[in-house]
């Protein structure tokens, strides 16, 4: 899904894109406005997806630091 209002992601941290679902998600319960909803839902998923993107990457940049063995090393059969 496409907003023309949505700036770019790259500039924002992960904690703002967080509060930012999160204020989204009070506005969303806010109004009774069915079109503004339609809205508010389509930038609310946008962020989502972003989040889940970030959280992504980051959980394969962690497996890739930890190589194939991941949690092997730390068990210590002898």
């Amino acid at each position: 899904m496409f907003n023309p209002l949505v700036d770019s992601f790259s500039a924002l941290s992960d904690n703002e894109v967080e509060n930012k679902i999160v204020e989204l998600q009070r506005k969303y319960f806010q109004t009774a406005n069915p079109s503004l909803k339609e809205q508010i839902s389509t930038i609310l998923y946008m962020y989502t997806e972003e989040a889940h993107s970030r959280r992504a990457k980051a959980y394969q940049s962690q497996q890739d630091q930890n190589g194939e063995t991941g949690l092997d090393n730390l068990i210590n059969v002898s």
